[in-house]
């Protein structure tokens, strides 16, 4: 089904066509999955030359036994670690919700986002976004069907049967990729438009514009080798192909995470920018 789980065949085709040198759209095609789906699972298991659907498989059951060992604890959320006003807090998420509208999201879907980003967790039900934002819980179910559509947060189903939602570490990666990859199909539809309008004309030319300037847009998005972004990825690869055991072990300690989880970032990094 193509909002379930990744099953143990879809891993040994996602391996197959990886062996085969499918990109991942194509993989994601014949699996009838988002495309995203299938950039996450090879990223966080290895990149598309350590790739293995049983060891894949492994990781994701050991995730999952995780999430149940922690589910019947599910304490209640709250707006922030002791020690920090969560006035100020649910201010700033407000602030913070302001600044995405300006940018074109729908206000509740904004506030919902940015309740469960400024949450520790990262994760609350929808009774709790319904307390915390002070709107029913129709509102709340709209708002997070958009944000689930944009594949920046994602459900699941906890004890007594609540829904918590969440918001992936790689969410800004997902946003990043599925915006770079809508301005290279408005490049190829205005590219066409061009050829059927004729570039010769004044609609034709127009279109023509249009098609250039996304895909200038596109590839300094995804990277060029022309843009700042390409440099930033260049140097980023060598940093992260620079990392010692020792290094990588003072980044955990720096950044309070398991090693494991710095592990996983680092390979997830070495793929992005290869």
């Amino acid at each position: 089904m193509p909002g379930g789980r990744l099953t143990d065949e879809d891993r040994r085709d996602i391996a197959s066509g990886l062996t085969r040198g499918l990109g991942y759209a194509e993989i994601a095609r014949r699996l009838g999955r988002p495309t995203s789906t299938v950039t996450r699972e090879v990223s966080r298991n290895g990149g598309a030359r350590d790739y293995r659907a049983d060891r894949a498989h492994q990781a994701a059951r050991r995730r999952a036994r995780r999430r149940r060992s922690a589910a019947p604890h599910e304490p209640p959320a709250v707006v922030g670690a002791e020690g920090r006003d969560p006035a100020a807090v649910s201010a700033f998420a407000e602030e913070f919700a302001a600044s995405m509208v300006r940018m074109g999201l729908p206000r509740m879907a904004a506030r919902v986002l940015a309740s469960l980003l400024t949450t520790d967790a990262g994760a609350l039900t929808a009774a709790e976004l319904t307390d915390r934002l002070r709107v029913s819980p129709a509102s709340v179910s709209k708002a997070v069907g958009y944000l689930e559509g944009l594949e920046v947060l994602r459900r699941e189903r906890g004890v007594r049967r609540r829904e918590r939602y969440f918001v992936d570490d790689d969410m800004w990666l997902r946003t990043w990729l599925t915006s770079a990859r809508t301005n290279e199909v408005l490049a190829e539809t205005a590219g066409r438009g061009a050829e059927v309008l004729d570039p010769a004309t004044p609609a034709g030319a127009r279109m023509g514009r249009m098609g250039r300037f996304f895909a200038q847009l596109g590839d300094d998005m995804a990277g060029g080798p022309s843009s700042v972004v390409g440099d930033v990825v260049t140097v980023l690869g060598a940093l992260v192909r620079a990392v010692t055991p020792d290094l990588a072990d003072r980044l955990a300690a720096e950044l309070g995470w398991p090693p494991d989880r710095v592990a996983e970032a680092l390979r997830d990094a070495a793929h992005v920018t290869r």
